[in-house]
């Protein structure tokens, strides 16, 4: 951890040992896929049920396959074949590790199977009813499991086998797929949504390069295993990883807000995607802070902020963090590939604190952010601890209603290569 004294500005996950960043990077993955919890009960509010999975469609079709060949990229598993596009579902914040538990089976190059022994984000919606699973299960998965396999290969279709609503109720794999690579199918058009994102900063930004000569594993390159160990890696590697992985955060939501911007006017899009914002962040500096067993103390705070994917990674997210061992203060500068693309910084501001007051909160609710400055340059915000706790915010409260929120990761042990059958 970042010790008390030190400037925090330019540090981030190089900072953790290599111990405490495998375990953060699953936990990254995991509060990406509740970063869609956190945003479609708005969604619903303001266009119902069939106006959020439209959105959701195009969110993760204009994003996934930006992502996915970044990843493939920075480890080096460029192909395109089956077993591609499966290691990339490994690093996918649309398929955190256990808690979306997929499973894998390659039969040839262009021939395989998936299925998910459980589906946490099932878990989450069938509860209310079967008009919302088929919604989530049929109408978002069938174009967006196709958008994700078209960054490998754009002759790749993946078809159900069986799938919710689950006949019978406790059917159990929850899902099964096949994926197919002929040169017979014709590929998915590529949407106006998916080029736009393509154009973003976010697409072309340089992260940590991997040392590979580091300790531990520097990529991916060797066959597809049955569960990915993050704790196999590098220091480098995984400090590379954390950094895409929370790139894959923005990603989604500058998708959530194309696709909500389509829909209504710009200071409606704003309040929803700030409160989408606030849910979410709240929540991430909880898990982070528990994750890595830090104090719930400003200095424990200093270092979730370092972290924390609406100020990660440093390349993209222009900001200063500075902890002198009695005084928070940080500083979100209005330049940089966030700014412009116009990505979660941009809507904090001195009139909109609820997103951070949130952030702060999953530490310590008696932590809140007090302006200090705000000119075009820069917003300035100190953490005051106030003599009472605050009331957890209701964009918290329904993000918390996932089943990922208090979800716990178990050492699966040393995972097996998946041979061809």
């Amino acid at each position: 951890m970042v010790s008390a004294g030190d400037r925090v500005t330019g540090s981030s996950f190089a900072a953790l040992s290599r111990r405490d960043l495998a375990v953060l990077v699953p936990e990254l993955l995991l509060c990406g896929q509740l970063i869609d919890r956190s945003g479609m009960a708005h969604l619903i509010s303001a266009f119902g049920r069939d106006g959020m999975a439209e959105v959701a469609i195009e969110e993760w079709q204009a994003s996934s396959p930006w992502y996915t060949k970044r990843m493939q990229r920075a480890l080096r598993f460029e192909n395109d074949d089956v077993e591609t596009i499966f290691k990339g579902m490994q690093f996918d914040i649309g398929a955190p590790p256990q808690f979306m538990d997929f499973r894998y089976r390659v039969d040839d190059r262009n021939h395989g199977e998936f299925w998910l022994d459980h589906c946490g984000a099932l878990m989450d919606v069938e509860p209310l009813g079967d008009e919302y699973v088929t919604a989530m299960c049929h109408d978002i998965e069938d174009p967006t499991f196709d958008a994700t396999a078209l960054a490998t290969n754009p002759h790749a279709h993946v078809r159900p086998i069986h799938r919710p609503p689950r006949r019978p109720a406790d059917r159990h794999p929850h899902c099964a797929w096949t994926v197919v690579i002929d040169p017979s199918h014709e590929p998915p058009p590529v949407e106006p949504h998916t080029e736009a994102l393509g154009r973003t900063a976010a697409v072309a930004v340089e992260l940590s390069p991997i040392d590979p000569d580091d300790d531990g594993n520097a990529d991916y390159a060797g066959p597809l295993l049955s569960d990915v160990r993050f704790g196999d890696f590098s220091h480098s590697a995984l400090v590379r990883i954390a950094e895409e992985v929370c790139l894959q955060h923005h990603m989604l939501t500058l998708g959530f807000l194309l696709g909500v911007r389509k829909r209504t006017d710009e200071n409606s899009a704003l309040t929803i995607a700030r409160k989408q914002l606030t849910g979410i962040a709240g929540l991430t500096s909880e898990r982070i802070g528990n994750a890595l067993g830090l104090p719930t103390d400003l200095e424990g705070l200093a270092t979730v902020l370092t972290v924390h994917p609406v100020f990660a990674p440093r390349q993209y997210v222009d900001r200063d963090i500075r902890f002198d061992g009695h005084r928070l203060e940080l500083s979100i500068r209005r330049s940089g590939g966030a700014h412009t693309d116009g990505a979660w910084p941009t809507l904090v501001d001195g009139e909109h604190l609820e997103a951070l007051n949130a952030l702060v909160r999953g530490v310590d609710p008696h932590f809140s952010v007090r302006v200090v400055a705000e000119d075009a340059d820069a917003l300035v915000v100190e953490v005051i601890v106030e003599p009472t706790p605050a009331k957890e915010c209701g964009e918290v409260a329904i993000t918390r209603f996932s089943t990922g929120s208090n979800f716990v990761f178990a050492d699966r042990g040393i995972p097996l290569p998946l041979t061809v059958v």
